[in-house]
């Protein structure tokens, strides 16, 4: 009985060995043998096209099934602006499936790139069209200790009619905020930042009351307060009344 077994365990060896020969010779495997000819895309697309896909995966098609390189059909579809990452593999005997993941942008870094939610910056074709991202800006070798402090400021924000949308950081370490309203707030240096802006929110809503407009700009790099400046009122209009004047 163990020998059958062994006899047939050779024999399965051998031909594994032989298969790939034979086809070979026979020419199973020749580069156009069973031409790969159906793209199957799976993808949630908001900026990549579908021509795009197809000009980088047209060279690939054609090829045989054994043939065509699926390393580099994900190297080119990869290589396309709005992807992050791609699947491919063959599906027998003539379909090259494709799983595309798009890059989901999460703001804007300098005004002139994009940073995705993986924390990579990336340029894109179109991306002035993507609104309502928050506009950060810093030096590059700081950019993962700005998206930090934004995401700390949202955090403190969160109960205030106060929406974050921009933060700054200067060459020279000083933060600042950027509001929907428009209003600027400085808060200074981060070892100081969130006892300053405990500061100021603390008072926040007694600071606000009466001034439905909002501030324009606050200053919270005082010692034992803050600074904050108003919009300018208008000047009353002068008070012209009709009729002819006397002589």
């Amino acid at each position: 009985m163990r020998g059958a077994i062994r006899l047939v365990a050779w024999c399965l060896a051998i031909a594994l060995v032989a298969l790939p020969i034979v086809g070979v010779l026979r020419g199973w495997f020749a580069a156009n043998r069973w031409p790969v000819t159906q793209l199957t895309v799976q993808a949630e697309f908001q900026h990549v096209g579908a021509e795009q896909i197809r000009a980088a995966v047209l060279p690939a098609l054609g090829r045989g099934f054994f043939a065509l390189d699926v390393a580099a059909v994900q190297k080119a579809v990869a290589a396309l602006p709005w992807v992050e990452s791609v699947e491919a593999r063959k599906r027998w005997p003539d379909t090259l499936l494709l799983r595309i993941y798009e890059r989901q942008p999460f703001a804007r870094w300098n005004d002139k790139h994009l940073i995705s939610r993986q924390g990579l910056v990336f340029d894109a074709p179109g991306d002035e069209a993507v609104a309502g991202l928050p506009v950060l800006s810093g030096p590059d070798s700081r950019l993962a200790e700005v998206v930090s402090f934004y995401a700390e400021t949202q955090k403190a924000f969160a109960n205030t009619r106060l929406k974050i949308v921009g933060v700054t950081l200067t060459d020279r370490g000083s933060w600042s905020l950027a509001t929907a309203s428009g209003a600027r707030i400085v808060v200074g240096d981060r070892d100081e930042a969130g006892r300053r802006l405990r500061r100021f929110l603390d008072v926040y809503p007694q600071l606000m009351a009466g001034h439905g407009d909002g501030f324009v700009y606050a200053d919270l790099r005082y010692t034992n307060g803050f600074a904050v400046r108003w919009p300018q009122t208008p000047a009353p209009a002068p008070n012209v009344s009709g009729g002819s004047p006397r002589t």
